[in-house]
Parts: structure tokens; sequence; C-alpha cells
């Protein structure tokens, strides 16, 4: 006879940014009732709680920060957070330094806050496992990959190998886009891959970026430059695939030769601080949000192409009202892996996620093109909207994520 399973009232399948939050929401200090939760994740216990810089950084929206300051997380992050002030939108005409800015965000224009903190993924992550390290709450199994899944009606039960098996109420996947879990629940996805990928790396600058982001469609993609702290900005240049691949085979000099010409000159003498990290883009949602004793959150749930950099804070929508749920249904004493439960999570979360990957998708085949008449009829459209200062902050707090039906780790208030 198997040995019994070792019971949880949550699992988390996979200990990324999303599932250390998700931890954190659901059983961190800061949470009044906390859950039993186990994180399991295949990494190297002895690398997991020390991530490696993978060239990504993450914009913080006024919203997220709310969040993470509910869940005691943001005091920590906050000396390696850049204040977005500005953000300029150009497009692909001239060389970079005379490229005419088409929309541009001031901090006139703001919600009365900050619309958005840039931070080095590698510091997230960090901070984000020692608030899930210090919780009595939370056990942490790194190092062991599941090996089965068994969806019952009282439970989930997962095996280890090695460890055995362990079970919860609720089994929550945040083992990225190649979800494991959503395989193993028959969860179908629909979507496409684009073909193009992302190039990111970090750089270092004699100039000052004064909180200023910047985002230049060229053909290809958009070229953004990111103000992290200090003289550092964070790159996302956005390639066709076939070419992305060459510059990543180019040696450093080649690379710095091609990645200057879209950079310019503004911010003075630049130079790479970092790998660079090239990454394969898509747009992929699941048909199911949730199911019997499953929910699905951050890219198990979506991928969106990165063109507007919420791809972080989208999974911090999920996780924001998926803790609400459960815990919601937990003070009524209801079972909180049931369909009935998890169907208010599902329906609060899809229509928020069709929207944004319609929008990035429409943004990104709208501006990845040199077609003249289009990019005409979008430069008329961007220079009235930068002309109407009252449309312009309603896009911010769109973009801050402060409209619509906020749960309530996103308007900073504790669960």
């Amino acid at each position: 006879m198997s040995e019994p399973a070792q019971k949880f009232e949550v699992v988390i399948a996979g200990g990324g940014l999303n599932g250390l939050a998700m931890a954190a929401a659901l059983a961190g200090p800061a949470v009044r009732m906390p859950f039993n939760v186990c994180i399991v994740d295949g990494a190297d216990p002895k690398t997991f709680s020390k991530p490696q810089f993978d060239g990504r950084a993450s914009a913080i929206t006024a919203s997220s920060r709310k969040m993470l300051e509910a869940l005691g997380v943001w005091p920590a992050l906050a000396d390696h957070a850049e204040a977005m002030r500005e953000i300029v939108i150009t497009d692909s005409r001239g060389a970079a330094d005379r490229r005419p800015a088409l929309l541009h965000f001031g901090e006139q224009h703001s919600p009365g806050t900050v619309s958005a903190h840039m931070v080095e993924n590698s510091y997230l992550y960090s901070v984000l496992y020692d608030v899930v390290a210090r919780s009595p709450h939370v056990e942490v199994m790194a190092g062991h990959t599941i090996d089965a899944y068994d969806f019952g009606k009282a439970s989930t039960t997962v095996s280890l190998a090695r460890v055995g098996r362990v079970a919860g109420e609720l089994l929550i996947a945040a083992d990225g886009r190649n979800s494991a879990a959503r395989a193993a629940a028959g969860v179908e996805t629909m979507g496409w891959s684009y073909p193009q990928a992302g190039i990111t790396f970090t750089v270092e600058h004699d100039g000052d970026h004064e909180g200023r982001a910047e985002e230049h469609f060229l053909p290809a993609g958009p070229f953004a430059i990111l103000p992290l702290t200090g003289r550092r900005s964070s790159i996302v240049w956005t390639e066709q695939s076939v070419f992305a691949g060459e510059l990543m085979e180019m040696d450093d000099d080649a690379f710095q030769a091609e990645f200057e010409q879209r950079f310019g000159t503004r911010l003075g003498a630049v130079r790479l601080v970092s790998k660079r990290f090239c990454y394969p883009l898509s747009l992929q949602i699941a048909k199911q949000f949730a199911g019997d004793r499953l929910a699905l959150i951050g890219d198990a749930a979506h991928v969106v192409h990165p063109i507007a950099g919420l791809g972080f804070n989208l999974g911090l929508r999920d996780i924001a009202a998926l803790a609400e749920v459960v815990s919601d249904a937990a003070r009524l004493g209801l079972d909180i892996g049931t369909v009935d439960v998890l169907e208010r999570y599902q329906t609060w979360r899809r229509l928020d996620t069709v929207m944004v990957a319609a929008a990035t998708d429409g943004i990104n085949r709208l501006f990845s093109n040199d077609n003249s008449a289009l990019r005409s009829i979008r430069d008329m459209g961007l220079g009235i909207v930068d002309r109407a200062g009252g449309l312009k902050t309603v896009f911010m707090r769109e973009a801050a994520g402060l409209s619509g039906q906020l749960p309530k780790l996103l308007s900073g208030e504790a669960l």
C-alpha cells in the first residue's frame, strides 16, 4: 500500500514569479486568514532561492504596486524600482535621434501617482521568495518534478519523484506557457506564434534617463528603452525571428553596432552590461481558466505580446482575483476547489485577458510593418490622442491598471 499523500489546502505547481506571488497572496505574512500552501518546482533547491539574471525586467503598474504593498513586498523592492515619469512613443521615420514623437505621456497625465515602476525580475523573484520562505504556512518542495496528476472529487493529488504524493483541495497551475498541469487536465489553448522574437538585455549609459521610457515602433517590431535604477536601461528589442537569431550569433562588437543604430545618442555613450537573451513571441489563451480542483494563472492561462509590458501585471491580476475568490469561499465554509467557486474567478479574469490579448495583437500588427498607408493613418490617430489631454489621462489610468472592477489586493486592501 502506498504512503498517504501529504495534505494541504492549496498546491501550486510552479515556483516562478507567479507561483511565488500566489503563495504570498494566500499565505504570506500580511494575509489575515492564511491557507496551508505547498509550492512544487523542479528547479535545483540550491539555485531556486538564488535566481540568475535572465535579461528581463517588469513594468509594475500603479495597481500592481498597491498589491505588492498590501502583501508586504514593496518595501524591499522600492530601492530597486525606477519610476517611469515620462513615456514617449515614436514612429520609425528618420534616424534614431530624429524620430518624431507621436505620443507623449508625462506626470501631468498620471492618475495621481506614478503610472509604473521598472524592476528587474531577479529582484522581484528574490523578494517574493524571501516573503514566502518566512511564512510558516508555506512549504516549498524544490527539485521535485510532478510525475502524475489525479484530479479527484475531493482533492487533486500530484505524484513527486522520490517524495511521494501531495494533495490539495485546489491545484493552481503556475507552471508557464507549456503547463504540464494544464495539459494533464485536458485544457486546450488557442493562439498563434508571431514571426518575431524578443531580445532583452541591460545597458549602462553616460546620460541620465530621468525616468523616461521610450518605445520606437520600427518595421520589425517595437524597440523599447525602459529606465532602471542608476544610469541603466532595460532593452526589449522585438525583431523578425530569423534576424533575431543572426543577432544572437554576432560577436559583441557587431551586436553593439546594430544596437546603437536603434538606440541613438540621446543618452551618450552606451555599453551592454549583461548577457543577451532571446525569447520567441506568441499569443496563447487557455480555453478555460478553471475547472474542478484546478485554476490557471499567469502564463499557464495566457501569453500575450510584450508590446505593452503587461505580462507580469496580468499574472498579478489573476492572483488578486483568485486569492479573493478562494478567501471569500473559505470564510463561508465552502469547498475552495469546486467548479461553482472557481467559476467566479474564471468569469472575472477571462474577458479582461481576451481584451488585453486582442489589443496587444492589434497594436503589434498595426505598428510592426512598413506600410505607408497604415503608417499615415496610425500617426494621425496618435496625433489626435496626443493633443487630447483628457483622453491621455484615461489611457494612463487604464495602463496603470486602475480602471474596472479591481480585486481588493489591487486596490491596496488586505484580504
